[in-house]
C-alpha cells in the first residue's frame, strides 16, 4: 500500500512534486489505490464532521432508510452549501495532479455524496461500484474513473476503514454489462488465493483515491461513533455525464480555475439533500453464476 506525505513545500506549490506523482499513478495502475496524506486543512474536516454526524439523525428518521447492501452503511451526502463548501475537498489540487495525470487531461467531477458506517456488526458483500467497460475482456482497460474518498474522522479497522482488494481492478470478473455489482464466494476465494484484503488506517485530513472496479466493502464499526467519508468520482473528459450537482448560488468561484471541471448546477434556495439518499443492494439476477462459468454466452 503506497501512502504519500505531502510536504510543506508541496502545500505552498499547491503541487505535487514530480516524483510523488510517479509514485501515485504507478500505485493506481499497479494497486487501484493510493493515499495522500495531509492533503485537506483539518479545519475543513472539523466543519463538516460536526455537521454530517449532526444530518445522520435526519437520515435515519427517513421513511426508507438509505442503507447500502446491509443496515448500518448509510449512503450520506455532505451538505451543498456554506459554510460546508471547501476548495481543498472538492477540488483539490493534489488531487487533480493525480487523476489528471491518469485520466487524461479534462477531468470532471459529477458525483458529491459518500457513505457513512454507523456502530453495527454488519460485513458489505463483496463488490465492486462499476465493472470492466466490456464483457469477456482478457486484460483489463486503463481507468476510466477514480473515485476520492474523504474520511471526516480518522479511520481504522476499529470503526469500519474500508477493506481493499490490492490489484483487483485488473481482474476482469465483473462488467458494467452485468445485472450485478457483487462477488460470488468463489470468486472471492479465489482471489484470496492470490492476495489478502487490507482495511486501511486512513487519518481525517487524508484522501484515499482509488480505481471504480477495486473490489471493496464495507466492513463493522466495533467503535460508538458513526464514520462518514465524503465520496467524489473523476472522469475524463470523453465520459457522458447526466445530471449536473446542485450547489447553492454564489458558490461559483469556489471551483473556478481548476483543472476539474465541476459539472454543476448552481440554484436559488434550500437543496434538499438528505431525502435524495436512496437505498441500494444490486441484487444479482437469477442465473448469476461465479466468473468463469458460461451465463454470459449461453442460448
Amino acid at each position: 500500500m503506497i501512502e504519500l506525505q505531502l510536504s510543506d513545500d508541496e502545500h505552498a506549490a499547491k503541487k505535487l512534486k514530480p516524483e510523488h506523482l510517479q509514485q501515485a499513478v504507478a500505485a493506481i495502475r499497479k494497486d487501484g489505490f493510493v493515499v495522500l496524506h495531509r492533503a485537506i486543512d483539518p479545519n475543513h474536516i472539523a466543519v463538516l464532521r460536526e455537521r454530517m454526524l449532526a444530518d445522520v439523525d435526519e437520515i435515519l428518521a427517513l421513511d426508507d432508510v438509505p442503507y447500502q447492501f446491509k443496515n448500518g452503511h448509510l449512503q450520506q451526502s455532505p451538505p451543498p452549501f456554506p459554510p460546508y463548501l471547501f476548495r481543498d475537498v472538492l477540488a483539490n489540487d493534489f488531487v487533480v495532479d493525480v487523476t489528471q495525470a491518469v485520466l487524461g487531461e479534462g477531468v470532471k467531477n459529477a458525483f458529491y455524496s459518500g457513505n457513512t458506517c454507523l456502530p453495527n456488526p454488519h460485513q458489505q458483500p463483496l463488490h465492486v461500484d462499476s465493472g470492466q467497460l466490456w464483457p469477456d475482456l482478457r486484460q483489463a482497460t486503463p481507468a476510466y474513473n477514480l473515485v476520492v474518498n474523504v474520511p471526516i474522522v480518522d479511520t481504522t479497522p476499529k470503526n469500519g476503514s474500508t477493506e481493499l482488494w490490492p490489484g483487483t481492478h485488473l481482474d476482469t470478473t465483473r462488467a458494467m454489462s452485468d445485472g450485478d455489482i457483487k462477488l460470488a464466494p468463489a470468486d472471492e476465494e479465489r482471489q484470496r488465493a492470490k492476495c489478502q484484503p487490507l482495511q486501511p488506517s486512513i487519518p481525517a485530513g487524508s484522501v484515499l483515491i482509488r480505481d471504480l472496479r477495486l473490489w471493496h466493502r464495507g466492513m463493522p464499526n466495533h467503535s460508538e461513533q458513526a464514520r462518514p467519508m465524503i465520496a467524489m468520482i473523476h472522469w475524463p473528459r470523453w465520459w457522458h455525464i447526466g445530471k449536473p450537482l446542485l450547489f447553492a448560488k454564489g458558490t461559483e468561484a469556489l471551483f473556478a480555475d481548476s483543472a476539474l471541471e465541476t459539472v454543476a448546477e448552481f440554484v436559488d434556495g434550500p437543496i434538499d439533500y438528505i431525502s435524495r439518499n436512496r437505498k441500494h443492494d444490486y441484487k444479482p439476477p437469477a442465473d448469476a453464476v461465479p466468473h468463469g462459468a458460461s451465463r454470459r454466452h449461453s442460448k
